[in-house]
């Protein structure tokens, strides 16, 4: 109806011509106007309450996904730390057991040569102990760092995967990043 008063001015053999050719495919301007307006409404609406507000969603969650990934790489900053830490330790723990090992010869080459068996019995005892809590040290920190990056790998992956870890996936994921650690 609105188009007619264009088609009028135009001149009248070109509104009949599209009357005719409106007529023959069915065309009803009324009814396509008001679903034309009908379909950009709801276009609108699903714009404002549907696209939107999944894209803020998406961006939430690129956050997310950027923040754990930085949550990641702090672990593998701490990772290197504890392992540098245990590095130091050996080595302080190393060096004192020379030390030790250095100031017993030295005191059993002083003493005569019927003490020299006792001595050396007495070193050969200090470095076994300096050997056993080295490696009992070694085990400690090695069993605090794999309990450590295990929680850390169960709160980093529930980070990333959104969801709350049930105790038996924390208790696997524990175990497989001891696993890791150990090779």
């Amino acid at each position: 109806m609105f188009i007619a008063p264009i088609f009028a001015e135009a001149g009248g053999s070109l509104l009949d011509s599209a009357r005719q050719t409106g007529e023959a495919f069915g065309v009803n301007w009324p009814l396509f106007l008001s679903n034309t307006v009908s379909f950009l409404i709801v276009c609108a609406l699903l714009y404002r309450f549907a696209y939107r507000p999944v894209l803020v969603m998406l961006e939430m969650r690129r956050q997310r996904i950027a923040e754990s990934l930085e949550n990641a790489e702090k672990i593998k900053r701490k990772l290197a730390d504890a392992e540098a830490e245990h590095a130091k330790i050996l080595q302080q723990a190393d060096a004192e057991a020379r030390k030790m090992i250095d100031e017993a010869r030295a005191a059993a080459a002083v003493v005569a040569q019927t003490r020299e068996q006792a001595a050396i019995a007495e070193a050969e005892g200090i470095i076994a102990q300096a050997r056993e809590a080295t490696v009992l040290e070694h085990d400690r920190m090695l069993a605090e760092l794999r309990r450590e990056v295990g929680r850390l790998v169960v709160e980093t992956t529930g980070k990333v995967t959104g969801k709350i870890l049930t105790a038996e996936d924390q208790r696997r994921l524990s175990q497989e990043a001891a696993q890791e650690i150990a090779a």
